[in-house]
């Protein structure tokens, strides 16, 4: 994959975001599109195109991914009622762009996990 993702000019400045952390590892921004009250993207700062690409080598950005998702929520007031964290793998999965990310939904009642 040569083309470079939204995600991927975001973290590169290209493209405007409420960029809510970053740090060597990982960005984080709102969503624009949001679908609940708090609805945050946490990505890699390199590309990994999804889950079934990443590889040992990707454990430290993966780990710092789920750390980073739990200090967002906390500074988002999410921590005490709760959260949700979804990551979508492919087109079955619904995975839009091609450069794994977490969404962090929260700032309400989230519902069943799935809805037929």
């Amino acid at each position: 994959m040569n083309e470079k993702t939204v995600f991927g000019r975001i973290i590169d400045g290209e493209i405007p975001a409420e960029i809510v952390y970053r740090d060597e590892s990982v960005t984080a921004f709102r969503d624009i599109s949001p679908l609940a009250p708090t609805h945050v993207l946490i990505v890699p700062n390199r590309l990994i195109p999804d889950m079934t690409r990443a590889t040992a080598d990707d454990e430290p950005v993966l780990g710092r991914l789920l750390l980073a998702a739990a200090r967002i929520a906390e500074e988002e007031g999410l921590a005490d009622d709760g959260y949700r964290l979804i990551v979508n793998c492919g087109r079955h999965g619904g995975q839009e762009v091609p450069h794994l990310h977490l969404h962090l939904l929260g700032g309400r009642p989230l519902g069943p996990m799935l809805a037929d």
